[in-house]
């Protein structure tokens, strides 16, 4: 008989800068978590600086406060072991190392709202849509049973149904 782990449950969010995907990630998740997970996010190459329509969309749409963010290396997390590591870009998913204790990965891709085109409205608008994703599927990821959470298939399964 498998023996689960108890909650919380240790995720790490990765994404290439940690300016605003990973970060949109792990507060959305932390929050609709509600204690369930310990929610961290970090970069292949961290650009130093939490993007600031990130930290308006966490704040005026879901009430959260980042002034702990901070964008981190994932260097920084090598040899902790976390039970899910959650990709939300590309390039994060192609250069992701190995972590130890052999945590479930999924990958939830989301465009880059730092690259949106147009003025600052616009980009606002590319923020929240990505916000949106994102929270749609940790509501999901937050809904699955114990068991299920480490049905790695299950978990890939999130991320593949919202791809908007």
């Amino acid at each position: 008989m498998n023996t689960l782990p108890n909650p919380p449950y240790d995720v790490l969010v990765l994404c290439t800068g940690n300016s605003a995907r990973s970060v949109l990630a792990e507060y959305i998740l932390r929050a609709k978590g509600k204690g369930r997970f310990t929610v961290y996010s970090a970069g292949a190459k961290p650009s130093g600086r939490i993007h600031p329509l990130a930290r308006r969309v966490l704040a005026e749409r879901y009430g959260l406060d980042t002034s702990e963010a901070r964008s981190k290396s994932w260097d920084e997390f090598k040899g902790r072991p976390f039970h899910f590591v959650i990709t939300v870009c590309d390039n994060a998913r192609e250069t992701c190392p190995v972590w130890p204790g052999q945590p479930v990965v999924a990958h939830w891709s989301s465009p880059d709202p730092g690259h949106a085109e147009g003025g600052e409205e616009a980009q606002y608008r590319a923020f929240v849509n990505v916000a949106s994703q994102i929270a749609s599927r940790a509501e999901l990821f937050c809904a699955f049973p114990v068991e299920t959470l480490f049905d790695a298939l299950a978990v890939r399964a999130v991320g593949e149904e919202f791809k908007l």
